[in-house]
């Protein structure tokens, strides 16, 4: 194999460094990003799936919102452990692994629907399974970015792998509806099985340039990850702020489902097209998000993101046909992905390389734990109520969190920036 061969054509065709499609001249990140949507459009077509199933299996908007919740409870209960295997072993080998459970259980979870042997507590916890392979994944590859581009490059590179996500949340909530209404959930549950295989094989071929880290026992390592969050002023608003917006954003996405098919009376398609709107409106954001950061500043981003996305719930708790609930949709992919972007480039950019793993997932588990306790607590509201009161009622929350601008502010450009260089990131690994 040689890695060499096309290395001066792309570099004679690679864009100025900082600009937004800068680290695809990487090839590293290039193959992962590609293999990663693909695995992504999986994953949410498995999510079409089993909220749908969910919603054929129960009355109750409680247990719907918990399989939405699957993906993030266990990155509140077993991210900051998570975050220090990252730091602590290999990082690629840690994704190996995760992908690899993450597809073992997803084919279980094929097979059991396709043999009619799934239930709502069966289903819920297959999906938690999946969801603590997410959580075993998600700190080592986050980190890992450092090791695929250069670091002029990785806010960039951020910002991609969200349009890479929100792409895939465009296709794949709409294919997984149509696969659905074709056949059955069983063929969703096993795409998303194939398409972990992709990464597989990206991740079994490349060959970072990386230094083996010096182990710390589990508990010590993480209380250092955890006494830095701790001691920084500007991770901890990046914190608070992450945990906030995540409980309140959790009223649109964990009620979704309930939405297309109660208040709307749609199909599986109509769900799939509320998501596919959803992430069209992320992509659009994500391509202009980082000019926006730069001449403005973070707080300003995350404070227009929040209102935007309190807009979209109270349109969406007001829908009664699909224009409507598509433009509630669209607007929230848009402040989700501009505010979780942002934060996301906060938190990186003032996390020391040793212990970035530990950093991430720390940030992890309290924005995505706020979206797990916000999903459960919505979801009751609307059993308690009804559905457009607990939208309105998190519509409300989004606004109260708009005081924080003033006593938590995003960190400033320059306040607690970490601006010591990460390792060199291999510029020519193995092509997949």
């Amino acid at each position: 194999m040689n890695d060499t061969s096309a290395t001066p054509a792309i570099e004679h065709l690679a864009p100025t460094p900082g600009s937004a499609l800068a680290p695809f001249h990487y090839p590293a990140f290039r193959a992962i990003w590609i293999a990663n949507l693909f695995s992504s459009i999986g994953s949410t077509i498995q999510s079409v799936g089993a909220a749908w199933l969910m919603t054929e299996l129960t009355p109750s908007h409680q247990m719907v919102a918990l399989v939405q919740a699957s993906a993030t409870i266990p990155i509140l209960l077993f991210g900051v452990f998570a975050g220090a295997i990252a730091d602590n072993f290999d990082r690629r080998r840690v994704m190996l692994a995760a992908q690899t459970g993450m597809l073992v259980v997803s084919g279980v979870l094929a097979a059991m629907s396709y043999g009619g042997l799934i239930g709502p507590v069966s289903l819920l916890a297959l999906t938690l399974m999946v969801g603590i392979g997410t959580a075993l994944n998600a700190p080592a590859w986050q980190a890992s970015v450092r090791l695929q581009v250069g670091k002029a490059d990785l806010p960039q590179a951020i910002s991609l792998n969200a349009i890479s996500f929100n792409m895939a949340r465009s296709v794949g909530p709409a294919l997984g509806g149509m696969l659905i209404s074709i056949w059955n959930v069983s063929l969703a549950f096993a795409l998303n099985a194939v398409s972990y295989i992709g990464m597989i094989v990206v991740l079994a071929r490349w060959k970072p340039v990386n230094t083996v880290p010096a182990r710390q026992p589990m508990l010590a390592s993480i209380m250092t990850g955890v006494r830095f969050c701790a001691d920084s002023a500007p991770i901890r608003k990046v914190l608070l702020r992450g945990l906030v917006f995540g409980f309140g954003a959790a009223g649109f996405q964990a009620l979704m489902p309930s939405v297309a098919r109660s208040q709307l009376g749609g199909t599986e398609i109509d769900y799939g097209l509320m998501l596919g709107a959803f992430g069209i409106g992320s992509i659009a954001t994500a391509l202009w998000v980082g000019k926006a950061r730069r001449r403005f500043g973070s707080e300003a981003v995350v404070t227009v993101s929040t209102m935007i996305f309190g807009a979209a719930l109270l349109l969406l708790a007001s829908a009664h046909a699909m224009p409507l609930a598509l433009a509630a949709t669209f607007l929230a992919g848009s402040g989700w992905v501009a505010a979780m972007t942002s934060l996301n480039v906060a938190m990186q950019l003032r996390s020391p390389d040793d212990i970035l793993g530990r950093c991430l997932s720390i940030y992890q588990a309290v924005t995505f734990g706020g979206m797990a306790v916000g999903a459960y607590a919505w979801g009751a509201v609307a059993d308690w109520h009804d559905l457009p009161f607990a939208m309105r009622a998190a519509a409300a929350w989004m606004a109260l969190t708009l005081v924080l601008r003033v006593i938590a502010p995003m960190p400033t450009r320059e306040e607690g920036r970490i601006d010591s260089s990460p390792p060199v990131p291999e510029t020519h690994p193995a092509k997949p």
